[in-house]
This record gives C-alpha cells, sequence and structure tokens, in this order.
C-alpha cells in the first residue's frame, strides 16, 4: 500500500482499537468514510484497505459494501487441554499434487498410535458477484464423486502472488468476466481430522464480463437461473468451498435466498 492507504488503514486500526468503532458496530459508510478529511483518501484505494482489514479479522463484512466490527466472543476457550503430542513423521508418497505422510502421534491419555495425513495445495475459491448482485456459477463434472454440480471458481495456490490476486485472475482466465473487487472472507480447512489443504474464500463483487475474452477451458459460464440456493445445498449441488462463500453472502444479506439467472 501506498503512504495514503496506509495512512488510511492505521487511522481506521486505531479507532477500532480505541472503541470508537465498537465490538458489533458498523463502521460509517464507503461514502462517509470517502469524505473522511483526516483519511484523506478515494474509494478505490479505501476499499484496500477495508479489504485488508477484512483478511486480518478486523472488520467483517455486514450486507452490501457494508462493514462493522466483529462483536465480543460470548464462549470462553476451555482450559486444561492438552495438544497431541507428535512424536515423528514420514512420507509414503509425493509428488508435485499430494504428499501422504505417516506420523506418530500421542493424544492425551491416548497410547501413541500411527496417523495419516494428506497434504494438499493451498486453494483459493471465489463467489463471484455481477453489478446486480446475481451470483457467477459454472456446471461442472467432478468425476471423482461421479456427478455433476454447480461450483464457484477454484484456483491452486501461485507461489509469489498474494491471495487476492490468485483469486482474482483465476477467475478472469477461467470464467471471462472481472470482478471490480475482491474481498477475502475466511480460511478453513475442509477435512481438518486427516487432510491439511488450506481454503482461502473469497466474494468478488461488481464482475463485469469481457467482451472479447474467452475462457481458457470449457463454454463460457452463466450467470444460473431462478435458483433459490438453500434448495441446491440441500440437494449437495455445491462443493464446500462454494458453500462457505454462498452461505457468508446468504448472511450478509439477511436472505433466506439468493436468485440467478440465465442469460
Amino acid at each position: 500500500m501506498g503512504p495514503k492507504t496506509t495512512k488510511a488503514y492505521e487511522v481506521i486500526r486505531a479507532r477500532i482499537a480505541s472503541g470508537e468503532y465498537a465490538p458489533g458496530a458498523k463502521i460509517p459508510s464507503e461514502r462517509k468514510l470517502e469524505e473522511d478529511e483526516e483519511l484523506g483518501i478515494r474509494r478505490t484505494a479505501l476499499r484496500q484497505v477495508l479489504v485488508r482489514l477484512v483478511s486480518e479479522g478486523a472488520l467483517e463484512v455486514y450486507g452490501r459494501s457494508s462493514y462493522r466490527v466483529p462483536g465480543a466472543v460470548s464462549v470462553k476457550t476451555p482450559e486444561g487441554l492438552e495438544p497431541w503430542r507428535i512424536h515423528g513423521k514420514r512420507d509414503l508418497y509425493d509428488n508435485r499434487w499430494v504428499n501422504l505422510q505417516v506420523w506418530d502421534v500421542e493424544p492425551p491419555g491416548v497410547e501413541r498410535f500411527e496417523h495419516h495425513v494428506v497434504k494438499l495445495h493451498h486453494v483459493a475459491v471465489t463467489a463471484v458477484l455481477d453489478d446486480r448482485d446475481r451470483v457467477l456459477m459454472m456446471w461442472r463434472y467432478r468425476f471423482v464423486p461421479q456427478q455433476w454440480g454447480w461450483s464457484s471458481r477454484v484456483a491452486s495456490w501461485t507461489k509469489g502472488r498474494t491471495r487476492a490476486d490468485t483469486a482474482l485472475r483465476e477467475v478472469v482466465e477461467e470464467t471471462g468476466w472481472r470482478p471490480k473487487s475482491v474481498e477475502h472472507i475466511v480460511t478453513y480447512q475442509p477435512m481438518v481430522g486427516m487432510v491439511d489443504s488450506p481454503h482461502e474464500i473469497f466474494v468478488g463483487h461488481g464482475a463485469e464480463q469481457l467482451v472479447r475474452h474467452r475462457p481458457r477451458r470449457g463454454r463460457p459460464h452463466r450467470v444460473g437461473t431462478a435458483v433459490r440456493h438453500p434448495r441446491l445445498m440441500a440437494r449437495g449441488s455445491y462443493g464446500s468451498g462454494t458453500l462457505v462463500g454462498l452461505l457468508h453472502i446468504l448472511a450478509s444479506r439477511g436472505k433466506p435466498g439468493l436468485q440467478s439467472r440465465a442469460k
């Protein structure tokens, strides 16, 4: 970030730390922040600051282009628990896509045993909205479960790129749509008991179709048709990363379902 965005970031951070922006409360709108003389920043640069604060957990998205300070945690962390002890690790199989290991582990009060661990790529998943709040999805065949389903754009991590850069690049290359902004929502592990594969979930806003762009693979992806997403969730039509992105969008809108329309 440049000097102006760095200053705006530090000012907003200080307001959160001091309680001026209280836990659980919405912060001023983007328009009001843009008019804030102490920040001295334009809308595009301001959104970069807000996206960074969201990625750090200092802010959370609340509705379209609205943000709030996360509320205080109401559940106390249990005390007196011990982590598992790891006595050793060894590789069983390793290539550029997957690493299978055996770990010698000892849970508290339990005898040591060997546990299989699978390490996969760091993954970026992006749920993309156009300028009419419709969700851009793609209909794909997944050969492992041998079924068709709707999905958001999924990309393996690219070394040397930021998380947002990876997400944006893959959306453009694979769909032919370019979001005006991309924000990080959450990082989670989909199969934390055995598989290590951090998933970075993003939401892209205000996507526009690039007229002369042709996606790298497959047919151009379309904005789906008259679908209430919770019904498709119940049918198992989405992968876990797509589900997390859609649930965030639904929760931030405060609506039971989002509609989308085919072109």
